[in-house]
């Protein structure tokens, strides 16, 4: 959900929760869908829902909630926790799919996952190759919706979006159930304030097996902690070194005028103040 938000009135919807009755009709369009194709093509139909970041906080009642996942380390210095950062409410995302006679009804999987995954999996469910002269960052995951394997990523990196330093910079990295911080910051929250930015070294690491709200990292002096550290530093080089060595793809983060977001007062999608 994101704003602006539209209430259709003509649906059956009673809350004065503006984001809990948009969210009710989102529901019901997509039930909507769903039960146009049970007199269809149910069957030979793959649903693929999911969200692509955490509330915007920013926009207070009109933002939705992140749950268990509140980033205490980072709320508790100020600024959000949630929409253009890397804590776990920022990008943690639901997601569901349904494939009637091949995915099993009503299973689950704890597999690492991502929305990059999405392209390659779509692809080999299709029995189509991609091209092999470069990499990828998502990972075919058709074992974990049609075989119930818990097999995902081993790691996976989280650039910053707005929240702290450069965009596109490499600030978390989340290996497993650890996830290592070497930048933190946090966005504009409901009150209109932010977090500072801090650089890490080493690391903040979080066991969010055991603190999902992220806020007590490991102590750098146990040995879980060193354990953890030398696996994400592994990973990271992998990462980087690929990066350096691949000669197909080129990062641009470059910001273009046509895609900036419009600012007329008489359009309600344009975020700009109404002009006095």
């Amino acid at each position: 959900m994101h704003v602006p938000l539209f209430h259709n009135t003509f649906l059956n919807v009673t809350t004065e929760d503006p984001y809990t009755a948009s969210l009710s009709d989102m529901d019901s369009l997509v039930g909507n869908i769903v039960q146009a194709l049970i007199t269809e093509q149910l069957e030979n139909t793959l649903i693929w829902f999911t969200g692509d970041n955490g509330p915007w906080e920013q926009k207070c009642l009109f933002a939705g909630h992140v749950g268990p996942f509140v980033g205490r380390w980072q709320t508790n210095k100020g600024g959000g926790s949630a929409k253009r950062t890397t804590w776990e409410g920022g990008h943690r995302v639901p997601t569901v799919v349904s494939w009637p006679k091949k995915i099993k009804h009503n299973s689950s999987s704890d597999a690492l996952l991502s929305g990059l995954d999405i392209f390659p999996t779509v692809l080999s469910l299709a029995g189509v190759k991609p091209p092999s002269d470069r990499r990828y960052d998502g990972i075919d995951i058709t074992d974990v919706l049609l075989n119930d394997s818990e097999t995902g990523h081993e790691s996976l990196m989280h650039p910053n979006s707005g929240a702290a330093g450069q965009y596109g910079d490499l600030q978390t990295v989340r290996l497993k159930h650890h996830k290592a911080f070497y930048i933190t910051g946090g966005s504009v929250a409901c009150d209109g304030e932010s977090g500072p930015q801090q650089h890490h070294d080493p690391p903040l690491i979080f066991d969010l097996s055991q603190d999902e709200a992220e806020e007590t990292p490991l102590d750098p002096e146990s040995k879980e902690f060193r354990s953890v550290l030398k696996q994400v530093e592994r990973e990271r080089e992998a990462l980087l070194w690929d990066i350096a060595t691949d000669r197909v793809s080129a990062a641009d983060y470059t910001v273009i005028p046509s895609a900036e977001p419009c600012c007329e007062p008489q359009n309600p999608v344009c975020r700009c103040h109404r002009l006095k």
